[in-house]
């Protein structure tokens, strides 16, 4: 069983995406915020990050840049979820390094073969 970690703080984004990666079969680990993701992210290796741009104290670009820091965590495949929907971050968030980048709201399913692609191809960091 994949295992993907949701870093998320809103709480009812996070409910929603955790219950229906769990009904498509996937095993959830998750963090309120990106702290405690880059944590979860570095003892557990998943096998995918989710993570929310704009949270409080640490926000998606910081914990992007600490995870591709160690080694361990340098190859997990890592995709942007985020309500801003501005080109520029889009561009910024790609060029730190993360694999892809969807926009909220979006269609679950639409995060769902995001999800399998990256899970399956792997980052394209390591190539």
């Amino acid at each position: 069983m994949k295992t993907i970690l949701l870093i998320e703080d809103n709480k009812d984004i996070l409910d929603n995406l955790m219950e229906y990666l769990e009904l498509e079969g996937y095993k959830i680990l998750f963090a309120n915020n990106g702290k405690e993701g880059v944590a979860i992210a570095r003892e557990f290796i998943p096998d995918l990050i989710i993570c929310d741009v704009l949270m409080r104290e640490m926000d998606g670009h910081e914990v992007l840049r600490l995870l591709l820091d160690t080694a361990k965590t340098y190859e997990i495949p890592f995709i942007f979820s985020t309500s801003n929907a501005e080109r520029v971050d889009r561009a910024k968030s790609l060029e730190l390094g993360a694999d892809d980048y969807i926009v909220k709201p979006f269609q679950l399913q639409t995060l769902l073969v995001m999800a399998k692609r990256w899970i399956k191809s792997g980052s394209h960091r390591h190539r």
